[in-house]
C-alpha cells in the first residue's frame, strides 16, 4: 500500500486535515501529514491538542525550500480579503497576498495535486478578475485547474455554507466533482437538549426577535433564527453560515439562545472527540473560520480517485512493457 504525503496550509483548527484523513480511510492508500502551518496562536493550540503536533507559525517567514516534499497541498487560504464581511480589496489587501505563498510552494515543490477553499464571493470579486488572477497563477505553475461552488446543505450538514473549491493536477486527468445529494442531518440531532442559562439572549433581544420572526416560523421542530446586517430575520430548520466576526446574536436557536461550542463544531462536521478548550468568543471565531468537513472530504475523495486511476494506468503500462517480447525476436 503506497502512501501520499500532504501539507495543511492556513490549517486553522484542522478541518482540512480531518477531511483528508476521512477521505483516505475510504481509499486503497495511506496518507501522512508532513507539514502544517497557521499564524493564529489559538488555532495552533487547538490543532496541537487534537493532532499532537504544533503547526509552524507564519508561512511568510519560511522559504518554500524548507517545506517537506509532498504529493498533495491543502489550503483554506485566508478569505477576509474576498468575503462580503471584509473590505473587498482583494490583492490590494495584504491578507489577499497570502495566496502568493501557496503559489511559490506549488512552484518549488510541484505536488501532484492541490485543493484550495475560500468564500463563494471570490467568484465575483472585482467582476471576476481576482479569481482569474488566481487561476492564471496556478496554471502558470503547470497545473490543470477547475473550480466549483459547493453548499454544505447538499453534503449532510444543516448549515447553508457555500464555498468555492479549487482543484488542480499537474497532469490533465479525468476529474468529477462530487454531486452531494446527501440528506441533511436534522437540527434535532445537532442541538443539545439543554444549554446553560448563559447562552440565552436577553429578554429584550428575544422579544425583538419574536416580533420580527415569529410569523416566519413555518416549521415543526427546532429552527435557527438569523439576523442580517439590515436587521431582517430569517427562520430555517438549518443554520445560515457561521461567521467568525459576526454579532453574538446573529444566530439564535429558536430565536432564544446562542449556539454552544459543541453545536458549532457539529454544524461544521467535526467529530464528537474533537477538543475545543478555549473561551466562547475564541471558539466562535475558530469554528466560524473553519470549513465544512464533509464537503472538503468529498472533494478530496474525488481528487484521490483521479490520482489512483492515473496511477493504475501507469502501473499497467509498465507491466505491459515489461512482459512485451523484444521486436527482434524471431518466432518459430
Amino acid at each position: 500500500m503506497r502512501t501520499l504525503k500532504f501539507i495543511d496550509l492556513f490549517c486553522g483548527i484542522g478541518g482540512f486535515r480531518i477531511a483528508a484523513e476521512n477521505a483516505f480511510k475510504k481509499a486503497p492508500i495511506k496518507a501522512s501529514c508532513v507539514f502544517s502551518s497557521d499564524i493564529d496562536p489559538d488555532s495552533c493550540a487547538v490543532y496541537e491538542a487534537n493532532f499532537n503536533e504544533r503547526p509552524f507559525g507564519d508561512i511568510t517567514k519560511t522559504s518554500e525550500h524548507n517545506i517537506p516534499d509532498h504529493d498533495l497541498l491543502f489550503a483554506g487560504f485566508p478569505c477576509q480579503a474576498f468575503s462580503i464581511c471584509g473590505d473587498r480589496l482583494g490583492f490590494k489587501d495584504t491578507r489577499g497576498t497570502l495566496f502568493s505563498d501557496i503559489a511559490r510552494i506549488l512552484k518549488a515543490k510541484k505536488p501532484q495535486a492541490f485543493v484550495l477553499e475560500n468564500v463563494k464571493q471570490l467568484r465575483g470579486h472585482d467582476e471576476g478578475r481576482t479569481l482569474a488572477v488566481i487561476i492564471s497563477a496556478l496554471e502558470e505553475n503547470g497545473y490543470h485547474v477547475e473550480w466549483k461552488i459547493l453548499n454544505a446543505l447538499n453534503f449532510g450538514l444543516p448549515q447553508k455554507r457555500e464555498r468555492i473549491f479549487i482543484v488542480g493536477f499537474r497532469k490533465q486527468l479525468h476529474f468529477e466533482w462530487p454531486s452531494g445529494g446527501i440528506a441533511m442531518k436534522p437540527l434535532a440531532k445537532i442541538l443539545q437538549k439543554k444549554a446553560p442559562e448563559s447562552y440565552y439572549a436577553s429578554e429584550k433581544i428575544k422579544l425583538s426577535r419574536m416580533e420580527k420572526g415569529a410569523l416566519k416560523n413555518k416549521y415543526n421542530g427546532p429552527t435557527i433564527w438569523h439576523e442580517n446586517k439590515g436587521g431582517n430575520i430569517s427562520v430555517y430548520p438549518f443554520s445560515c453560515a457561521m461567521r467568525a466576526g459576526a454579532s453574538y446574536n446573529y444566530l439564535l436557536v429558536n430565536g432564544e439562545r446562542r449556539l454552544t461550542e459543541r453545536e458549532m463544531l457539529r454544524l461544521q462536521g467535526f467529530p464528537e472527540s474533537f477538543v475545543l478548550d478555549c473561551g466562547y468568543t475564541t471558539a466562535r471565531r475558530l469554528t466560524g473560520n473553519s470549513l465544512p468537513i464533509p464537503v472538503a472530504e468529498a472533494v478530496i475523495c474525488a481528487v484521490v480517485k483521479s490520482l489512483e486511476a492515473d496511477f493504475e494506468k501507469v502501473v499497467e503500462h509498465k507491466r505491459a512493457k515489461a512482459t512485451r517480447l523484444p521486436d527482434n525476436v524471431i518466432y518459430a
